[in-house]
């Protein structure tokens, strides 16, 4: 089966691309992009993983960040944390080893708006542009190339690269400088984490009172309780299957870094705390890698 669902791609010149990180996100990402036409170098710590990628794809692999950065103009990254990301792009083997000036970095990991503005400024002492550019959308989103992708950074940069983001996105803004597109992520985050949790807790609330609520749903989407999550996770909660998606690790990675900026712009942000705890709970009893619709399992005895 393929990583990636069928897409029309808008005609462009084929590009020299490079992609580092071929998980659950980036993979299908990646292969967006080599279906559009562009030619692409990819590298994934697991290098296996990056053979049958290419496997599918017919594309390059590289055996570095370094060795898929030389000749590519346009580099993209899908990784985990801060430190990787500082890694692959800063690290003896990283992207800036090799990059040429002109070339722009596109950061789709989740990360802090610190190390965006942290990145930016070594790049540019390259002549490499960087663009902190997370994406909504879950894997769902980059298998059918239908990811949101927020982006911050040069805005010239941006509007270089923006045609070949369409490849695996429905629409791809730039919201501001570097950091800007970590800081919408956050917001992103933010109103998902109150937004499960309240559909958890209705969900949970009808089937103790008994309704039918496959009918339910279908009422209610149709009204202003409708939303992605009811719409892509409603059923699969009512169900219990909660064994794909979006990890309730990584929620609670993107949660504390939303805590820190919080405590550095002294916002309040209560709810997300409160569904934090929740998503500890849910860790600490075996759901860890669960999505994180797995709010409902608390609710129903599931855990």
């Amino acid at each position: 089966m393929s990583l990636i669902a069928e897409k029309k791609y808008a005609p462009m010149a084929p590009q020299k691309v490079a992609f580092i990180g071929l998980g659950v996100m980036g993979g299908p990402m990646a292969g967006h992009l080599a279906r559009a036409g562009h030619r692409v170098t990819v590298f994934n710590r697991t290098q296996q993983k990056a053979l049958d990628w290419q496997v599918e794809f017919a594309n390059t692999v590289a055996l570095t960040p370094a060795d898929a950065a030389h000749t590519a103009k346009f580099v993209a990254l899908c990784v985990g944390t801060d430190d990787d990301v500082r890694q692959v792009v800063a690290g003896p083997d990283g992207i800036l080893a090799s990059a040429q000036p002109g070339t722009v970095i596109c950061d789709h990991t989740t990360t802090s708006a610190a190390l965006a503005r942290e990145l930016a400024a070594l790049c540019a002492e390259q002549g490499v542009a960087f663009l902190d550019a997370p994406v909504s959308g879950g894997q769902a989103g980059a298998q059918n190339g239908q990811l949101a992708v927020m982006a911050g950074g040069d805005a010239a940069a941006f509007a270089r690269v923006q045609p070949v983001l369409m490849a695996y996105a429905k629409a791809a803004t730039r919201i501001g400088d570097s950091g800007a597109g970590q800081l919408t992520k956050m917001v992103n985050q933010l109103c998902i984490a109150g937004l499960v949790q309240g559909l958890a807790e209705g969900l949970a609330f009808g089937q103790k009172a008994g309704l039918p609520m496959a009918l339910v749903l279908d009422v209610i989407g149709k009204g202003a309780a409708q939303s992605w999550q009811l719409d892509n996770r409603g059923r699969t909660m009512l169900a219990g299957q909660f064994d794909f998606g979006f990890a309730v690790d990584w929620m609670r990675k993107d949660l504390g870094l939303v805590f820190d900026e919080a405590a550095r712009v002294h916002a309040d942000v209560p709810v997300a705390r409160l569904v934090d705890t929740f998503y500890a709970q849910i860790q600490a009893n075996g759901g860890a890698r669960w999505d994180t619709s797995a709010l409902m399992a608390r609710l129903t005895g599931d855990l």
